[in-house]
């Protein structure tokens, strides 16, 4: 496996990791409570996140599909995500409205949405490692906010977007306790 796509996999499973640890503090039985109003449920960040990844996902496929006849081997360094876009995936203080595609339904228990994120993992994997060793350092898929990112800088986007939503669900938990829910 090329050493950036390891690079990359090894960031995004630790992403999940970390985020899996912060959903596991939370009670069974409140994996699908509010904390307010405004605030999405343990189950409806993970339902968020695999309708996110399987967006992201789907993009992904479409470029490498398009790109791949043309496609020479990889070079040996690759650019990894910008710091503008991991600063501002890090940022808990703004809050930023998801929009309506990936708007969670709340019809996901926790264990439904996570076991679609874990799906969406494994289609990612997949799909990346049957073109490991091609130029995915020139395959670029264009992100509304963020703009044009490489296949590797997406993957990394993924894993910043789970730290971000790691620190949701540490919140959510936060919440709980604050309120004597634990």
């Amino acid at each position: 496996m090329h050493p950036h796509l390891t690079q990359v996999f090894s960031r995004l499973d630790q992403a999940r990791a970390t985020l899996r640890a912060s959903v596991d503090v939370i009670p069974a039985g409140l994996h699908r409570q509010r904390p307010a109003p405004e605030r999405w449920s343990a189950a409806e960040v993970i339902e968020h996140l695999a309708l996110v990844e399987a967006l992201f996902i789907s993009r992904i496929a479409g470029a490498i599909d398009s790109a791949r006849a043309g496609l020479g081997p990889e070079g040996p360094t690759c650019a990894s995500l910008p710091e503008p876009v991991a600063v501002r995936m890090a940022d808990r203080v703004n809050k930023r409205n998801a929009p309506d595609v990936a708007q969670p339904t709340g019809t996901l228990d926790l264990t439904a949405a996570w076991a679609a994120v874990e799906a969406n993992h494994q289609r990612l994997r997949g799909l990346v490692g049957s073109v490991d060793g091609l130029a995915l350092s020139q395959v670029t898929v264009d992100h509304a906010v963020f703009g044009s990112m490489t296949v590797y800088q997406w993957v990394e986007l993924m894993a910043a977007h789970e730290g971000r939503h790691t620190e949701q669900m540490k919140e959510v938990g936060e919440a709980f306790a604050a309120s004597g829910q634990r």
